[in-house]
């Protein structure tokens, strides 16, 4: 389905893109229905979130940078129902971590796309090795 909107400016740095309701009622899915989005020539991965008797998708800032958009652009949206499933990619550390703790990876197993996604970006997104480490550890804590 395609839609003009606008990317809306939420607090100070996030966006988001308003989504029609008649769009999201033809998903056919449910309120939160996981779709892929193509804005700017740009395809990504998302779910639609009703907030505040609207919905919208999220837009971070490296799909804005991806797409050529900022906050007040109108723009053109290509949207349609994700039925792929979603696998993080989980970096080797974090992996092999995870099978020396079977009840850890058991829990990491269990746990949703977006949870799995949070802790693969903590320690992704450490600096240096030490740090990475340590938040290795830390996941592992928490799961077990």
């Amino acid at each position: 389905m395609r839609f003009e909107s606008i990317v809306e400016l939420g607090g100070k740095t996030a966006t988001g893109i308003r989504v029609p309701a008649e769009v999201v009622e033809g998903l056919g899915s449910h309120r939160r229905p996981p779709v892929q989005v193509t804005v700017g020539g740009h395809t990504y991965r998302t779910t639609v979130a009703p907030m505040s008797g609207a919905y919208f998708v999220p837009l971070s800032a490296e799909n804005r940078a991806a797409a050529g958009v900022a906050a007040g652009d109108r723009v053109t949206v290509d949207i349609e129902l994700d039925t792929e499933p979603r696998m993080v990619e989980v970096p080797a550390d974090l992996a092999e971590a995870l099978a020396r703790v079977p009840a850890a990876r058991d829990r990491f197993r269990a746990l949703s796309y977006s949870r799995q996604r949070a802790h693969v970006l903590s320690v992704e997104g450490a600096k240096t090795p030490e740090t990475r480490a340590r938040r290795v550890v830390k996941v592992l804590d928490e799961l077990s």
